[in-house]
């Protein structure tokens, strides 16, 4: 499925949610359905850094120019920001990948604007780190540091 095929069903999803406490909410129980890392993956390499929360990616290693991602965090909110993004590019081709607007998207789907700063920080660095590995920039079964604190 594509990412733009991913990006319709989620908005017709937070469609229906009218305001910040609903899709907050809607954020909330996403994050609770992520599966954990490993304790071994949640080091210093795999880390997202410009979150204020901790924040880990684990891309693994494929041949199929996939975009094979794992992610968690120890906050909520970050949690099913995660889960949203988990859900548009896992699987999804690289080119694709770099294509997608997907902080448009957020902005589209009521996301961003119920978004602390601190937040909103956090979601582009997590951006970023996903256009990092799609690009090829950070290994797989690491992806590795961004090599700045800054979001």
């Amino acid at each position: 499925m594509s990412i733009t095929t991913r990006a319709d069903e989620i908005r017709d999803e937070f469609a229906f949610l009218t305001d910040w406490e609903e899709r907050y909410g809607h954020l909330i129980d996403l994050g609770k359905a992520l599966a954990p890392l490993a304790d071994a993956e949640r080091t210093e390499a795999n880390r997202v850094r410009g979150c204020a929360s901790q924040v880990w990616f684990v891309s693994d290693a494929a041949s199929d120019n996939r975009l094979h991602l794992r992610a968690e965090s120890d906050a909520m909110i970050v949690s099913g920001l995660i889960a949203l993004l988990l859900r548009l590019y896992d699987g999804a081709e690289r080119a694709e990948a770099l294509d997608f607007d997907a902080r448009g998207f957020f902005e589209e789907i009521g996301v961003k604007e119920a978004l602390s700063s601190q937040r909103a920080n956090g979601l582009a660095s997590m951006l970023a780190r996903i256009e990092a590995i799609a690009g090829g920039e950070l290994p797989s079964a690491q992806a590795g540091s961004m090599g700045s604190d800054s979001a």
